[in-house]
């Protein structure tokens, strides 16, 4: 027990999916549960009784290290994952923050990341959770186990559950395992970085190295007080040699104090910090990449601070909770918010989801009704009021 919630830890699949028959059978909610680093996103609400968590799936089923390719079950913490895959020298490419921001404990599990649609900067070249996962094994809320996808790269089997599934919050099951996709792991790697106090300076000198064919692994902003910068990271082959020439090129484009360093571990660990907020807010903006020097601008008049995937035009503003109204206000027409680590009483006062009613939110409300009619799935966590 958890206080009045009754936490459920089950060892296998079938006991997993039967929490889930039993509480829908009772008519109760269920509040799922990974690492527990996100447990203070979504809305405010009445707590679920039953927490069903995934510690005790955490068994790395497979490791095809020939085909490039793993089977994890949910519970499997990210790093010790990457610990396995590197011992042949090999990777899952992502990189989220892994703990909380209430705790330094790596926690995240790679059911909670999938779940959550959760990246870091190294989306810029390998793409999101959705992109890397080839199958999974989920746990429907009336207690059925479904499986799509398969363990090969190349793979058109069955209804892509895995793309539906990764981004959604558990709203519509629990994942149970998912089948991914690895990479060689660099042997080497080099950063350029360059500094400008103009947004519009860094986000068009960002813009030229996103369209340049440089073969970045990772393409990234940071933003302060008026001040920030360009970071661009080359792994692989010759990598302090194409860093240097990405370094020419943020000069071209007119950034200053621009340098290059081999020694980048810390850097790219302070953008994925970045992504997460202890006392203020955090708000996730996803953009038009040409917009980028407006939401640098929107976030300086609410004396918020960036980290963001450049060419992909997702930022992460961190603010005070009292301004994130005015940075919703001040932000480009067309950008998208969701509000991530805030105070409880904020995300009782706003929607933290950013849900508008629309054609969008009507499919959301369908595909909700059919995985999970009687809605025993995260109820804390439903898009617009599903």
């Amino acid at each position: 027990m958890l206080g009045s919630i009754i936490a459920a830890r089950p060892a296998t699949f079938e006991a997993a999916a039967s929490v889930l028959a039993r509480a829908s059978a009772d008519g109760h909610t269920v509040r799922l549960r990974g690492g527990g680093t996100k447990l203070a996103w979504g809305r405010v609400g009445p707590e679920s009784p039953i927490e069903l968590c995934t510690a005790r799936l955490a068994q790395v089923v497979e490791h095809n290290a020939g085909d490039l390719t793993a089977v994890l079950e949910a519970g499997v913490r990210l790093a010790d994952a990457q610990k396995r895959f590197a011992t042949a020298g090999q990777m899952l490419a992502l990189d989220p923050p892994l703990a909380s921001p209430a705790s330094s404990d790596r926690n995240a599990t790679i059911g909670g990341i999938v779940a959550s649609g959760d990246s870091g900067p190294l989306r810029h070249r390998y793409g999101a959770p959705r992109d890397l996962v080839l199958g999974m094994t989920v746990a429907l809320g009336d207690g059925t186990i479904a499986q799509s996808g398969g363990k090969v790269i190349k793979n058109v089997a069955g209804y892509d559950l895995a793309k539906l599934f990764a981004g959604s919050f558990g709203t519509l099951g629990l994942i149970l395992s998912v089948n991914v996709r690895l990479h060689p792991e660099p042997l080497a790697h080099a950063t350029a970085l360059g500094a400008g106090g103009d947004p519009t300076t860094v986000a068009a000198a960002a813009r030229a190295l996103a369209a340049a064919p440089l073969e970045l692994d990772a393409l990234d902003i940071a933003w302060r007080a008026g001040r920030g910068g360009v970071l661009a990271r080359c792994a692989g082959a010759n990598p302090v040699e194409r860093a240097q020439r990405v370094a020419k090129m943020m000069r071209a484009a007119g950034l200053q104090d621009v340098d290059v360093t081999e020694d980048d571990d810390a850097l790219w660990a302070r953008q994925r910090a970045g992504q997460r907020s202890s006392a203020g807010a955090m708000v996730k903006v996803s953009a038009r990449p040409s917009a980028l020097a407006e939401v640098l601008e929107a976030a300086d008049l609410c004396g918020g601070v960036v980290v963001g995937r450049a060419a992909l035009g997702v930022s992460y503003v961190e603010v005070d909770p009292v301004a994130v109204k005015r940075l919703l206000a001040a932000l480009p027409a067309g950008a998208r918010c969701i509000l991530l680590d805030a105070p409880a009483e904020l995300r009782a006062e706003i929607d933290p989801w950013g849900g508008e009613d629309g054609p969008a939110l009507e499919l959301m409300r369908q595909v909700k009704s059919r995985f999970d009619p009687t809605g025993v799935c995260n109820p804390r966590l439903f898009v617009g009021g599903i």
